[in-house]
């Protein structure tokens, strides 16, 4: 299992300006990191994710590029099938799509035009659907929700599109042990990573699948000096059993030896995002990439 690190936006605005996209892309290229991650918050201060992506993937030719998550129910899944695989193709196949349900705030259930009760069953037709749309030449399809007949889609991505999903309770682990190629934690110990690792695995052994053991990944946030009181409270509202110190680390020591742990479990691919918005979005890379360079070659 080869351990890699991406670089993560969250979803509490620490690009700043739009215009410091272009600088932390090129840094990311640069350091060779392994890839960017976009959240998606449709009334926040967040970027769109596929508009964002698709400007990373016109201004690299190596880094990979992912949504963390990107919201499935209240799109159309022939068209959000279309727009990844376009991305991905033109960019040689560097996408890494992470798809969820949304967040529970009514205002974004209120933008996306789905309530939260219809979310899982939009979401568990369409990724089926549009994984088909990827793979097969004539799709035909009659659901609860949609409707194609004999579609093809144009163009195909580059490879297997691989989607990965999140969550942490039993109905979203079990989802990711039937549905995903891989499961992309976030808020999560060390211990409760490993434990939702076994969920997911035993959850695909039940549906006769297997998930590759290299496609266990965390969302991670982490603090240079202090964290913030307002994640601190998260912490305690999502993971309320948890020290802070075991979800958000701080300080470089301390960040390296919590993906170790994480590594421990099984857990190998991390997206890094920063709890507070960096002066200068080169010296935070930097600041990270002996981090990077430190697990280079563990398996």
């Amino acid at each position: 299992m080869k351990v890699r690190f991406g670089v993560g936006l969250g979803t509490s605005n620490v690009l700043g300006e739009p215009s410091v996209f272009g600088e932390l892309v090129d840094g990311l290229e640069e350091l060779r990191f392994d890839s960017l991650w976009i959240s998606e918050r449709a009334t926040g201060r967040t970027l769109d994710p596929l508009a964002a992506l698709a400007f990373a993937a016109g201004r690299t030719r190596r880094l990979k590029f992912g949504t963390s998550v990107l919201v499935v129910p209240g799109r159309n899944p022939v068209l959000l099938a279309k727009e990844l695989a376009t991305i991905d193709a033109l960019s040689g196949g560097r996408l890494l799509p992470a798809f969820g349900l949304g967040t529970p705030d009514p205002r974004e259930h209120q933008a996306f035009g789905v309530e939260r009760g219809q979310r899982p069953s939009w979401f568990e037709e369409a990724v089926p659907l549009m994984r088909r749309l990827w793979s097969e030449d004539h799709v035909t399809h009659e659901g609860p929700h949609f409707r194609v007949d004999d579609l093809s889609l144009w163009p195909k991505p580059v490879g297997r599109m691989e989607v990965w999903l999140g969550g942490r309770g039993p109905r979203e682990l079990d989802r990711a042990g039937r549905l995903s190629q891989g499961w992309l934690g976030a808020f999560q110990t060390p211990a409760d990573a490993g434990r939702s690792r076994v969920g997911i695995e035993a959850a695909a052994a039940r549906h006769g699948r297997t998930v590759d053991d290299d496609h266990f990944g965390m969302v991670l946030l982490y603090a240079r000096d202090a964290v913030p009181p307002a994640v601190a409270e998260r912490v305690a509202r999502v993971s309320p059993d948890a020290a802070v110190s075991e979800v958000v680390p701080v300080g470089a020591a301390a960040l390296t030896d919590l993906v170790a742990a994480h590594v421990a479990q099984g857990i190998t691919k991390f997206v890094l995002v920063p709890v507070e918005r960096p002066a200068s979005w080169h010296d935070e890379l930097t600041w990270l990439a002996p981090l990077v360079k430190s697990f280079e070659g563990t398996s």
